[in-house]
């Protein structure tokens, strides 16, 4: 289904280009992880930001709003040792809660012959840690929870490109430490460092059948974390759907899979406490259902996405489940 670059199948499915989601990446938590992969184990990839088809570039000139929620709950090993925010923890329970909002405007005159978007989200992070701090003197439990801004994702470049059935995308990511951020707690909504995230991705939409097939591949580099003197390493995700569009009302009920797979592909500077002796690398991966409505309106679009992602396989990071509401309106 390909009218405006959404997906656009045969008459039965005729609508308007895909609104596309851009990639967000919100701040998350700067907590959890085991071990010296990543600090505090969950970094700028967020399961879930970019991975069906309203993820994809825009093709249409004009606007993309998009506010979203996440709710992440997960835990470690009781003896998993992390690096969080100055301290060490074990015994990690997280539950998080965020609300990002943002948007991406293309132009019309193409860009190496793309359709060129940019934007910027910005969200509010509730989040709340337990674990058992280890010192000197013995360990302890302790629970901390705080709300605030998280950090901005800013978008430069986004990159469409679309040949028959066929969707290509390029963009940068880059995320600013603008979150609030305390050394010693372990609930904070910054990440108090930048990072940089290109992705690519691949697409395919069966103007016939309303099937989509969609592909993400990206690379995470991290700064240095100035307070703790700690630079995660870098990361590499892919995230990917398969779709099924049927025709509802006005619009088209929308059904599939979506998975991810990330894997650290080089160690943590680790300046720390000195606990932390082997070289401990994240790796994670889930697969979960994708439910969604998408309504066209001539040159509006107006989609409707809920996710589910459980972590089904995990090293050096919480397991746990991830639970996204998209909205996007195209105009």
């Amino acid at each position: 289904m390909r009218a405006n670059g959404f997906f656009a199948p045969s008459p039965l499915y005729r609508i308007h280009r895909k609104p596309c989601a851009g990639i967000l990446g919100l701040s998350l938590l700067a907590i959890s992880s085991t071990a010296v992969c990543t600090e505090g184990g969950i970094g700028y990839y967020v399961p879930g930001t970019t991975a069906t088809l309203i993820d994809r570039a825009p093709l249409q000139a004009g606007w993309v709003f998009e506010p979203m929620y996440l709710h992440y709950s997960g835990d470690f090993g009781a003896g998993a040792d992390i690096p969080i925010a100055g301290l060490v923890a074990a015994g990690i329970d997280v539950d998080l809660d965020a609300v990002i909002v943002g948007g991406l405007y293309t132009i019309e005159t193409p860009v190496l012959g793309a359709k060129y978007s940019a934007g910027v989200y910005a969200s509010w992070v509730d989040v709340e840690v337990t674990g058992r701090i280890e010192t000197a003197i013995g360990d302890f439990a302790r629970t901390d929870s705080t709300s605030g801004l998280g950090d901005t994702t800013l978008i430069p470049a986004m990159l469409g490109w679309q040949c028959g059935n066929w969707q290509y995308n390029a963009l940068l990511t880059v995320h600013a430490p603008t979150g609030d951020y305390e050394t010693g707690r372990l609930a904070n909504p910054g990440l108090n460092y930048w990072a940089v995230d290109p992705t690519f991705g691949v697409a395919y939409s069966n103007q016939e059948s309303g099937f989509n097939a969609t592909l993400f591949a990206g690379v995470t580099y991290n700064w240095e974390n100035p307070d703790t003197d700690y630079q995660s390493g870098t990361l590499f995700h892919l995230d990917g759907s398969l779709q099924q569009l049927l025709p509802a009302g006005e619009g088209f009920v929308s059904l599939g899979l979506n998975a991810f797979y990330a894997n650290q592909i080089s160690d943590d500077d680790n300046p720390g406490p000195g606990v932390f002796i082997q070289e401990f690398r994240q790796r994670s991966s889930g697969i979960g259902p994708v439910l969604g409505y998408v309504l066209p309106m001539g040159k509006e679009n107006l989609l409707v996405e809920f996710r589910w992602l459980p972590e089904l396989d995990t090293k050096n990071t919480p397991e746990g489940d991830y639970f996204w509401l998209k909205l996007v309106y195209q105009f």
